[in-house]
């Protein structure tokens, strides 16, 4: 638990006490996650938000054809759940699998409130993630608008340098919303362009 510890530290104006982190630990469940196996599968409720301590996991809905779409690519000290299941007590539209084994630690929505009301290192934490949560989407959307397929990528490898050596490439494409075969050729014009990129993209 020393890691989440650290990362909660790491959000926060002061470090959180002892007894604190006591609390704020009795809340939440560990689980672990084998590789392919599911957190979360569409049409049920979503029960529990999940804090990555080791391993990566995706959230992505399936449409009407089979065709996947991935919203969320998790790693280590990220935060990983369907919100609106998860609040509204509503089925899910989403899977959430490991595409890793995982080490998780999960809290319920109404386990967490509680937190918030009566340890303010944990209330100050969340606030903070909020906030980022709430600029990257903005810029994602942005992105998805304003940005070249080509742009998006390097944008994506400039935030998460490590997710090309964890993801697959047609994952990376689908959270970028292009075929893989687009990003295939993207990466393709760029190690000839730039063939520093090569250690990056490997």
């Amino acid at each position: 638990m020393q890691a989440f510890r650290t990362y909660i530290d790491a959000g926060i104006s002061t470090p959180v006490s002892d007894a604190d982190f006591i609390r704020i630990c009795a809340a939440f469940t560990p689980k672990k996650l084998k590789k392919r196996a599911f957190l979360l599968r569409a049409g049920e409720v979503c029960k529990h938000f999940a804090f990555v301590l080791t391993g990566a996991l995706r959230l992505y809905s399936v449409d009407d054809k089979g065709g996947e779409h991935v919203l969320t690519l998790g790693v280590e000290n990220w935060w990983v759940g369907d919100r609106e299941s998860c609040v509204l007590l509503v089925p899910s539209r989403y899977y959430i699998d490991a595409l890793e084994d995982a080490s998780l630690l999960l809290i319920t929505h109404a386990q967490m409130q509680e937190l918030l009301r009566t340890v303010p290192a944990m209330a100050e934490l969340m606030q903070g993630l909020d906030r980022r949560h709430a600029t990257a989407t903005q810029r994602r959307l942005e992105a998805a608008i304003s940005c070249t397929a080509e742009e998006r990528y390097l944008a994506f490898l400039a935030q998460y340098p490590g997710f090309v050596q964890r993801f697959p490439q047609h994952l990376i494409a689908s959270y970028l919303g292009i075929l893989p075969e687009t990003l295939s050729r993207i990466r393709t014009r760029l190690l000839q362009a730039k063939p520093q990129l090569i250690e990056l993209l490997s």
